[in-house]
């Protein structure tokens, strides 16, 4: 017997973009082009701008939408996006977006994951991000389905997986 189709859950690939509601446009491009290099390449009407992450095959990778200096934050608890996770390739580069985040006034926290490294942000919006790193697969060791969150010593981490002059 032949499985109904419409069972079957949506075979998708990857999140290709988010889209977020802003105040003001051209502060939340700015933001976006100075913490993470995205690169601004299309607007449409004036209210939304287009992103685009150096190497990315994607149309955009980020739409912004302004909505108006005076719209509203959901509180917390309620429903919707809770935050957008970014990779970073090595662990320098989450120690680099650990210091540029400081300087922005944009970095709100660091978890350790186990598996992998976050820092905690939030745009000019007050909408949440994640910079994580994802430690080497080999490196995970006995896999805990439970949900790790623990302080993250940066430096130690740094230490531990970080390139030395020996690997160089």
């Amino acid at each position: 017997m032949q499985e109904d189709e419409s069972s079957q859950p949506i075979p998708i690939v990857r999140l290709n973009h988010a889209v977020l509601y802003v105040r003001e446009l051209d502060r939340a491009v700015a933001f976006y082009e100075k913490a993470f290099g995205l690169q601004e390449f299309a607007r449409e009407g004036g209210r939304m701008a287009f992103l685009r992450a150096a190497g990315s095959t994607n149309h955009h990778d980020l739409g912004l939408l302004e909505v108006g200096s005076n719209a509203q934050q959901p509180p917390p608890g309620s429903t919707g996006l809770y935050h957008l996770a970014w990779e970073v390739p090595t662990i320098e580069d989450l120690a680099h977006a650990a210091s540029l985040l400081a300087e922005l006034g944009a970095l709100t926290g660091r978890s350790d994951h186990g598996a992998t490294k976050s820092l905690y942000g939030r745009d000019p919006d007050g909408n949440e991000f994640e910079v994580m790193w994802m430690v080497p697969r080999d490196e995970w060791g006995e896999f805990d389905h439970r949900a790790t969150v623990a302080p993250l010593d940066l430096e130690r981490e740094l230490a531990r997986f970080g390139r030395t002059d020996e690997t160089d």
